[in-house]
Parts: structure tokens; C-alpha cells; sequence
């Protein structure tokens, strides 16, 4: 059965709420575990948005493509979203306004249903990820110094369980295990894959 608004929005305890906290393993980087004495001395708050596309085939979730000229994760797959700036009073204000900066989409546009846990990454950012219903059609501009592409998942493909894959890496020393799901020609691995993976089980979990 297709997945629908009332459903995700009970599924979430609303705007501005975090859920409760994430395991020890849990909260770090897109891997399945980490080795927390790793992480950085110095973090920075981030936000990013998950975007919902309520589709009448049923509900998709927008990722964008970084630009694969950046020094920084060229190529890869990723929500909108971006560090926190002195204006952003909230984690849902700087996913809003990194999305309307990256890719067009006004924030009165984006109906804000709530949060998931909030992940550290390797680069030093504490990303608190917020979802977001969005009603078609989508008037997108993209930044291209930030994204280069945009595409939609189904969310269907998302709650499979059997689209998400482990895989092991071998990254500073130590092996790491991450989740990946392959969709067509992309390769969403590491943070996405892991809030991919927690949209998911909030979803079945609520």
C-alpha cells in the first residue's frame, strides 16, 4: 500500500521536535558502525532537508548531485543542505534556506512535517536532517556551483529493505561498513544512504 501524507506526517512529533536519541553507533557518519574516537575535535552545526515529493503515482524523495569539479565529495549524492548561518534560528531554517539557495525551491512551498536523529560526519559537521512534504510542481532553479542534477526516488524503492545493501571500505586505518542502495545509474552511499536508511525506519517503526 503507497505510502500517504497522513502517514508520514503521523510518523514524525512534529516541526522543531528531535526524536529520541540515536545509540552510540548510531550517530556517526553513514556508516553501520563507527569507531566514535575518530570523529573531529571541532563540529559545526548543519542542517539538511528531505524532501518528500507527494506524486499522485505515490510519494518520491528528491536528491540532488554535487558538482563533480568540487574538492569536496565530487559527484556524490546528497540531500540539500548546508552549515548553519548566524540568521538561521532553527535546524529547519537553514534546511530551508540552503534548499531554496541550492536548487530554487521556496520554503513556503515545503511543508515542514519533523526531524530525524541528528548524524556526525567525518568532515565535522552535526547534521540534523528535516523532512519536508512538497506538493507538485516543482519550480527549480539550481545553483551550479552547488548542484549539479536533481532526481527523484521512489520512496517505495527507499522502505525495501532488499535495495539496501552493506558494503565494507577501508578508510583511515580502519574497516568501515555503509549502506548502499543503487537506483538506475546512481551510487547513494555514506550519510544519504544512512538517512535513507533511518527515513525508513521511522516510517515502519511509528
Amino acid at each position: 500500500m503507497p505510502v500517504s501524507r497522513i502517514h508520514i506526517i503521523g510518523a514524525f512529533d512534529g516541526p522543531g521536535i528531535d526524536p529520541p536519541s540515536l545509540d552510540e553507533e548510531g550517530d556517526t557518519y553513514g556508516w553501520v558502525a563507527q569507531d566514535r574516537t575518530s570523529l573531529p575535535d571541532r563540529i559545526t552545526p548543519a542542517a539538511v532537508l528531505v524532501p518528500l515529493i507527494e506524486r499522485e503515482e505515490g510519494m518520491t524523495v528528491l536528491l540532488t548531485q554535487r558538482p563533480r569539479h568540487l574538492k569536496s565529495h565530487p559527484g556524490q549524492i546528497s540531500f540539500p543542505g548546508g552549515k548553519t548561518e548566524p540568521q538561521d534560528q532553527t535546524p529547519e531554517d537553514t534546511a530551508l534556506r540552503e534548499t531554496e539557495e541550492e536548487i530554487g525551491l521556496p520554503r513556503e512551498t515545503i511543508d515542514i512535517v519533523g526531524r530525524l536523529g541528528q548524524r556526525t560526519t567525518g568532515s565535522g559537521f552535526k547534521v540534523t536532517p528535516v523532512v519536508g512534504l512538497i506538493k507538485p510542481p516543482l519550480d527549480t532553479v539550481l545553483d551550479p556551483q552547488e548542484v549539479e542534477s536533481i532526481f527523484e526516488v521512489p520512496l517505495s524503492f527507499v522502505l525495501d529493505p532488499a535495495n539496501q545493501k552493506i558494503e565494507t571500505r577501508f578508510i583511515r586505518g580502519i574497516d568501515h561498513q555503509f549502506y548502499v542502495l543503487l537506483f538506475e545509474n546512481f551510487y547513494i552511499w555514506g550519510l544519504t544512504a544512512r538517512l535513507l536508511v533511518a527515513l525508513r525506519d521511522t516510517l515502519e517503526i511509528r
